[in-house]
Order: structure tokens, then C-alpha cells, then sequence
């Protein structure tokens, strides 16, 4: 956890929000379609490029050179991965600040870099954090604190220290990043690749996560605050909706190395065009979950187009992998709530194709 220290170093990376995330409305039949609303909000409308994003961190890459890995940096030390991960939690500590509740986005922190882990294959188990703040503030850290705490639990990991820096020259309110450590044997990490013929086993979201939510946000303050109530549960406000933290898929990682997984992905940044990390085929998603009602209301209130939504959200879908289809119903009964969701077949291009609710997104 975070240590008090007045250190000027850098803003934390934003990355949690840069490309977009979760969701898909259109998985309700009672959302409205975004459809062809010439007037309806896009994420780069909304203040995010995510072509934009995507060249400057090419360019970063280019710049800083190779590294192994995809999810997570893979560093081999003998007869072991050590694999590090870091993000942060996005414009989502935005919502938090508008109502000044911040007793999850340490939960959220902590998802975002151990649920990138989960998806190499790779066992998390340390996390450092790294507060950024314009002015110390003892209530909130403490808040934050109790936040990073619930998520090193849920995730199983241990909190090692982190780091909060002041400064007022650079810090409007705060930011919060972290970097997560794990270890996986050589032959445990997923080979990263799937193969036609593979079933697409996935697990629901708990909500919008921590990416789109410049998006979102845009969309529902059109006509609402965050301490409105949720119109479809006017026992919660927005933000509260909003806020809901991301879930943690750090217990999915046993069944899938038992099973065979060949690849993993978790659904943040781009949406549904994360599956194609897993390779550049065509994924064909006939039964994805249903899309809570967050993404119905964000859709209605921004006019989004059923394809933005997808390209920007997870739309009930938080974690995907691609296993061998002998091996698809073990998989599924050796956790929760898990489901086969569709199949990889040929073809989808140089970057890789999905097919969902009709719609063709593209990595």
C-alpha cells in the first residue's frame, strides 16, 4: 500500500481507460439500438482516439524495443515466468471524485493488472501501488487503502508497498496505478494462440469495469447527475452503478491450465476486439451473456451505435478463452458460472474478426 512519501515523480499511466472496455447493449432485448443516430456519441467523440492511442503506444513500443509477452513482460529466471503487469484504473477515479467515494477503485487497481496476468497464464501473487495526489488527504487515502486491500484478496495476492507521490503541479486530484507481479512455470503459461476448432469459453462481467468510461461518463451526464438513481434500479444511483468494481478471474486460472487453454483474453481496452489477441481468426460468439443494464442506459443516453458499444465496452462478457472443444465442458464445469460462448473458425483476416449480435467487430 501506499507510503506517504512526498516524491515528484511521474503521473500515473491513465492506461485503464485508454482504449475503451467492456460491454455490449444490444444483448438486451429491451435496449435500444445506437443504431444509424447520426447524433450518437463515439468514444473518440468523447475525448478518447483509440487509433490515436493505439499509434502512440506502437511508437512507444518501437521506441523502447521487443519485450516477451503479451498481457504481461515475461522474464525467465530459471525454471520460472516472473511476469510483471501494470495499469491504472482510468477516468473511473472521476466518477469516484463527483461523489467522493473512493472505496473500490482499489479494487478495481488491483483487477486490472492481476486479471491481465490470469489471461498469460501466469499466477498472481504481488501487488505495488502508486498514488498520485495533488494534496495528501488521510480520508480518502485511507479509502483507497481499504480498496487495494479487498482486491489483493480477491485476487490472492500479497501487498508489498507501493509509493504516494504529491504534486501539486501535475496531480489534479489524484490517480491511481499499480504494477502486479506473478510467477508461472515455463510450461504453464498459455501458448497464447488459438486454433480453429477451438470453443470460446467465457465469464460474465460484474458491470462496465474500468475502460469507456470517458465514454460513459459523457453519455449518462447529458441529462442526469451520478447522484440520480439508476432508472432500471432506482435503489442504486448512477455512480454506484458506475462504480460497481471489476471483477477478478484470478480463480479461473487453475481449471483453464488443467484443461488446455491455449489462449486467454480479458475483455478491457477495445471491447470485443480483444479476442483477437488470441490470435488473427474469426471468432463467432452466438451465445455471449447478456449486458447488464448499465450498458442499456449509457447506449440510450449517448445514442451509441450497437458497434461503438462493442468496439468500447465488455457488454457482459469479462474474460474469454479459447480451448480445445474436447475440453470446452470440463471447463465449464470446473468453474462457476462459465459458459461456451461461441467457436474460432478460419478466416477473419490479417487482424482478426468477431462475430457478435449480428454485428462484425474488427481488431
Amino acid at each position: 500500500m501506499s507510503d506517504g512519501t512526498d516524491d515528484p515523480g511521474d503521473a500515473a499511466d491513465d492506461s485503464g481507460d485508454a482504449t475503451g472496455g467492456d460491454g455490449d447493449a444490444t444483448g438486451d432485448p429491451d435496449t435500444p439500438d445506437g443504431g444509424d443516430d447520426a447524433a450518437g456519441l463515439t468514444y473518440a467523440e468523447a475525448g478518447v482516439d483509440i487509433a490515436g492511442q493505439e499509434a502512440a503506444t506502437a511508437a512507444l513500443v518501437g521506441a523502447a524495443g521487443e519485450f516477451e509477452g503479451d498481457y504481461a513482460g515475461l522474464l525467465d529466471i530459471g525454471d520460472r515466468y516472473l511476469a510483471l503487469a501494470a495499469d491504472g484504473v482510468g477516468t473511473k477515479l472521476l466518477v469516484a471524485e463527483a461523489v467522493d467515494d473512493y472505496s473500490t477503485v482499489g479494487i478495481d487497481c488491483v483487477a486490472m493488472n492481476a486479471n491481465d496476468l490470469v489471461a498469460a497464464g501466469v499466477e498472481p501473487v504481488a501487488f505495488v501501488d502508486y498514488l498520485a495526489v495533488e494534496r495528501p488527504d488521510d480520508e480518502t487515502a485511507a479509502e483507497i487503502g481499504k480498496g487495494l486491500r479487498e482486491g489483493a484478496r480477491r485476487a490472492g495476492v500479497a501487498l508489498v508497498g507501493g509509493e504516494t507521490a504529491v504534486m501539486p503541479d501535475v496531480i489534479r486530484g489524484l490517480d491511481i496505478a499499480g504494477t502486479c507481479a506473478g510467477l508461472a512455470p515455463k510450461d504453464a503459461v498459455f501458448p497464447g494462440a488459438a486454433e480453429p476448432g477451438d470453443a470460446i469459453v467465457g465469464w460474465p462481467s460484474s458491470g462496465i469495469h474500468s475502460n469507456g468510461l470517458t465514454l460513459a461518463r459523457e453519455a449518462v451526464t447529458r441529462e442526469h447527475e451520478y447522484t440520480d438513481p439508476f432508472p432500471p434500479d432506482t435503489d442504486r444511483t448512477i455512480a454506484e452503478e458506475l462504480l460497481e468494481p471489476t471483477r477478478i478471474y484470478a480463480d479461473l486460472l487453475a481449471p483453464l491450465r488443467e484443461h488446455g487453454a491455449r489462449a486467454a483474453a480479458h475483455v478491457t481496452g477495445g471491447g470485443w476486439t480483444n479476442l483477437t489477441r488470441m490470435g488473427p481468426h474469426r471468432y463467432e460468439v452466438t451465445d455471449p451473456f447478456d449486458a447488464r443494464p448499465v450498458f442499456a442506459f449509457v447506449q440510450r443516453e449517448g445514442a451509441v451505435a450497437d458497434e461503438e458499444m462493442h468496439r468500447t465496452f465488455n457488454m457482459g462478457t469479462g474474460f474469454v478463452a479459447a480451448v480445445p472443444e474436447s475440453d470446452a465442458d470440463a471447463v465449464v464445469e470446473a468453474t462457476d458460472d462459465g459458459r461456451v460462448i461461441g467457436e474460432v473458425v478460419d478466416g477473419g483476416g490479417d487482424d482478426g474478426t468477431v462475430s457478435v449480435r449480428g454485428l462484425e467487430v474488427r481488431g
